[in-house]
């Protein structure tokens, strides 16, 4: 890696004749209209605009279909020197405005696509008291500025002569030497040659076109053998002002060389297999990490080569002939997935636990429905006891790859093999003071407990409807207080109690409405004196939910606690097939007053 800074004239002649390309990773976003004039004032006053990044061309190991600057006339038989990975708004933006005839595609600031010629007040420019931004002026492409829906024209700009009389000089003539001189003739003989008009321009000239002419801009150099995950590394930590670059937009690039059209294949599936509530947060980059991870497990086990491994430099080397090979399957690999999740009453992407474990989920469920092993029993026991212990042991919520590894290995080791312990389940801990500190929705393993609630057939307080995927859909129901919170702040109850999920089920919104702020047993009796359902029918519901009917109908608020706690307990150590430890110990007597056995 080396940094030279480029004269900006010299940065447009091989954007001109292709010498700098743009990646085909590198997405047609633009800046909007405010921000390119914003760009032109830094670089009229000499101000730094940031640096560029470039990568040398050549290496054969980081094969990118690449596309000249937007604008650029170049043909598609031209080689590039350089491929730009950090600065293509801001290079695109000069070269468009500075350089190419045509109206700049820019937006306004609400996004709507507008095409617009920008030129700088020449009187403006000079004044010391005026605000270098002020001076940039952008005009429509037909360059006529009107008012009162078109009827009066507030600027006319359409011949050189109106622009003379302005005084506004066209900015995309700025870097070319010989029209800026003959603009400036032509100029002169418009006013007579007027000695102050001479002198207003000759001062112009030298404060702003010869400074904007000689602008450098530091480019960032990245030599041809840079490997092609240390690229796409430097582009996300350089490219903070635009669109993260990912894994997908590289392998878009790569496959792009075998005219394979990535971005067009994804968006096809996932209309197909991911536009749902459930997978519709999966990202092409998840997805060709789970492709990976089932390539490779694949190549170790059928073939005996190389490893299992799912990191970004695999899935950079991942071959296109793979990815058509293996692409159908894992997509209904995923489907798969979202089946066994919707069994354990997981149905909507807000309820997910982790999106990232539907990583090696859907590798692990594309393998075995190829082994026909998917719809038996056991095994798909055993895929969601692994699941709820990924969930209830919190391990997904950081760095994943190692884990999608030993998962896959594991699991699939475990489906042949009984006494075998895949690591995720050896991994998992939950302590009983963990539910005092699940407090909001964001917990993985606050969903978890939603499910596990809703898993119990859970019903409807005042509709006695089971809350399962038809029921969810039309309903919509919600987590909220059992005590509510209203009613708790009134009796002065511990908040990390109250406000825990020990507290908390999902209701309906009617129901919600129902039992406003009051004390359990008078929304109870105003249920029921609604004549919406019978006190023994209320009971029956409110077991559905893991709740104790007397401490409900008592307000006794200490043993709701108690009793709610020990039953999301045995649910958890159901559904993860593991007893919790530490149900009495000294912490959580000192948590709870007193054991939860």
């Amino acid at each position: 890696m080396y940094t030279n800074d480029e004269q900006i004239t010299d940065l447009m002649k091989w954007a001109d004749k292709g010498k700098i390309q743009l990646p085909d990773f590198q997405r047609g976003w633009v800046w909007d209209d405010d921000r390119i004039r914003g760009l032109i004032a830094s670089i009229t006053n000499n101000f730094p605009v940031g640096a560029a990044m470039f990568l040398n061309y050549g290496n054969e190991n980081v094969r990118f279909k690449y596309h000249g600057l937007e604008g650029s006339k170049i043909s598609d038989d031209v080689i590039p020197d350089n491929l730009i990975l950090d600065g293509q708004q801001r290079l695109t933006s000069i070269y468009s405005a500075l350089v190419t005839k045509d109206a700049v595609s820019t937006t306004t600031t609400k996004g709507e696509p507008i095409k617009r010629h920008y030129y700088i007040s020449i009187e403006k420019a000079l004044d010391s008291y005026e605000d270098r931004l002020d001076a940039i002026i952008s005009i429509p492409e037909n360059l006529m500025i009107t008012s009162n829906f078109g009827k009066k024209i507030e600027l006319d700009l359409t011949t050189r002569e109106k622009e003379f009389e302005q005084k506004l000089f066209p900015l995309n003539i700025i870097l070319n030497h010989i029209d800026a001189q003959k603009w400036q003739n032509e100029y002169y003989a418009f006013y007579k040659y007027d000695p102050s008009v001479i002198q207003q321009f000759t001062e112009f000239y030298s404060r702003v076109v010869m400074v904007t002419m000689q602008y450098k801009m530091p480019v960032i150099y990245l030599e041809k053998d840079t490997p092609k995950e240390a690229v796409c590394q430097v582009f996300e930590n350089v490219n903070t002002g635009g669109v993260a670059l990912t894994v997908f937009e590289l392998v878009t690039a790569i496959f792009a060389m075998d005219d394979f059209d990535l971005r067009s294949d994804w968006r096809t599936r996932k209309e197909k297999y991911f536009d749902n509530s459930l997978l519709k947060d999966v990202s092409a980059t998840d997805f060709l990490t789970s492709l990976t991870l089932l390539y490779t497990y694949k190549r170790v086990h059928d073939e005996g080569e190389g490893t299992v491994s799912a990191k970004k430099k695999d899935v950079l080397s991942l071959p296109l002939e793979v990815y058509k090979k293996y692409a159908d399957a894992l997509s209904k690999g995923f489907v798969a997935t979202e089946k066994i999740l919707e069994e354990e009453r997981i149905f909507s992407v807000d309820n997910l636990p982790y999106s990232t474990q539907l990583v090696p989920m859907a590798a692990l469920c594309t393998l075995l429905e190829e082994q026909h092993k998917l719809t038996v029993a056991t095994v798909r026991e055993k895929i969601k006891r692994w699941y709820w212990c990924g969930v209830f042991g919190e391990l997904y919520g950081g760095a994943n790859t190692t884990r999608f590894v030993n998962d896959i290995n594991d699991v699939m080791k475990w489906v042949d093999d009984e006494e075998y312990i895949p690591k995720t389940i050896a991994d998992c801990f939950f302590s009983p003071t963990r539910l005092l500190s699940l407090q909001t929705r964001q917990s993985a393993a606050y969903k978890g407990l939603m499910a596990l609630i809703l898993q119990n057939h859970a019903k409807d307080f005042i509709s006695g409807l089971e809350m399962d995927f038809a029921v969810y859909k039309s309903e919509n129901p919600d987590i909220h207080h059992i005590f509510p919170k209203a009613y708790c702040e009134k009796q002065g109850y511990d908040k990390a109690k109250w406000n825990s999920v020990i507290n908390k089920t999902p209701i309906t919104y009617r129901t919600n409405r129902e039992i406003g702020g009051v004390a359990p047993s008078k929304y109870l009796e105003k249920i029921e004196n609604a004549g919406k359902v019978t006190p023994l029918d209320l009971n029956g519901f409110l077991l559905t939910h893991y709740l104790d009917v007397n401490s409900m109908r008592n307000d006794d608020f200490e043993t709701h606690i108690i009793l709610r706690a020990k039953a999301l307990l045995d649910a958890i150590e159901n559904a993860t097939g593991k007893k919790i430890s530490g149900r009495d110990s000294e912490d959580t007597i000192a948590r709870y007053g007193q054991a939860l056995l």
